[in-house]
């Protein structure tokens, strides 16, 4: 089953009818209107870049051979680097964290939408070795920040439910109007 939530206040925007994928089905999270307002980080900009890290927004220098690494550690299938160049192209907001020492990518978030009303963050993943840093929440509060400044106002995302509890304190909220998503399954057709 599919959880889908709303921004918990009215807001003048449509609501996003959202999608997500079996066998283990992703919850839809959206981001709640409490949270809009937040302007100050977890981790400034200044400590991320004292402990090491480069925060960058487009894939100008990002290495897909790399964030597909990360990828993998995280448990996502791997991915034709093609596909990925051409998704990041249809990409309208990303954000991801190089560690200086190695030149490669540790965190990594990224959103699509109508660029009005509606976005869904996707591929949200810190390397395992990076985990626990607080990379992933800066690397959220940062992307958020933005969508929210470009006046978008339904931000949803895909999450296994072992990291729900990630997105919470973020504001992200799951399926409080009793929406569902559904998901377009096509059966292979049986021979007879």
């Amino acid at each position: 089953m599919i959880l889908r939530g709303t921004i918990s206040a009215p807001l003048p925007c449509l609501r996003l009818r959202s999608t997500g994928a079996a066998p283990t089905p992703p919850q839809s999270l959206t981001l709640s209107r409490r949270s809009l307002t937040t302007n100050q980080y977890s981790i400034s900009d200044q400590d991320l870049d004292t402990r090491g890290f480069n925060l960058h927004r487009t894939i100008a220098e990002l290495n897909l051979d790399h964030l597909n690494k990360v990828f993998v550690a995280v448990g996502f299938p791997k991915r034709d680097p093609d596909k990925i160049r051409t998704a990041l192209e249809h990409t309208d907001s990303l954000l991801w964290m190089e560690y200086r020492k190695t030149k490669r990518p540790v965190a990594f978030a990224r959103a699509t939408g109508d660029g009005v009303f509606n976005a869904i963050i996707w591929d949200v993943v810190v390397d395992p070795s990076f985990q626990g840093l607080g990379l992933g929440k800066a690397v959220m509060e940062r992307l958020i920040e933005e969508l929210v400044g470009k006046g978008i106002c339904n931000i949803a995302l895909y999450s296994e439910p072992r990291v729900l509890g990630f997105y919470r304190p973020l504001g992200f909220v799951a399926d409080p109007d009793g929406i569902r998503g559904m998901v377009y399954s096509r059966k292979p057709k049986r021979r007879t």
